[in-house]
């Protein structure tokens, strides 16, 4: 199941059509679809995250913690709306477009897809483009 919940005044358009082009990237990944909550925050929100548990002080537009087990995708996505914004202008894409990559990039991540090296981080955005592509909303 997948849930949205917002510690900001975001809101989630087309959440079922989101939820329905998730799930299906989950399952050309050979996985299964358990339990993933997405928090919308701010970049505040986010930092607070990123310092406590991850020690980086450092603005970023998603953190996810993976607990998926044996194939079953679970975790929690929080997406910071400021970052993502900032990041839509500064690629010129539009702010719908960005949020759809990052949601789908933490997806990709608990699917054991990495971005450390330059190798990996090619696979990803690979990815991302594809399961982007194939968005019918």
């Amino acid at each position: 199941m997948i849930l949205y919940n917002s510690e900001t005044d975001f809101v989630l358009e087309q959440a079922e059509n989101i939820s329905d082009w998730i799930a299906k990237t989950i399952e050309s990944e050979g996985k299964s679809e358990g339990d993933i909550s997405y928090i919308f925050c701010d970049d505040d929100y986010l930092l607070d995250i990123n310092v406590k548990y991850l020690k980086h002080n450092t603005l970023t537009d998603i953190i996810s913690f993976d607990y998926t087990d044996d194939g079953l995708i679970s975790g929690d996505v929080f997406v910071s709306i400021d970052r993502v914004k900032e990041n839509a202008e500064k690629f010129n894409v539009s702010f719908q477009d960005e949020l759809h990559r990052v949601m789908i990039h933490g997806i990709l991540h608990f699917c054991g897809y990495k971005d450390k090296t330059k190798e990996e981080e090619q696979l990803m955005r690979s990815k991302e483009d594809y399961y982007l592509s194939l968005r019918t909303f």
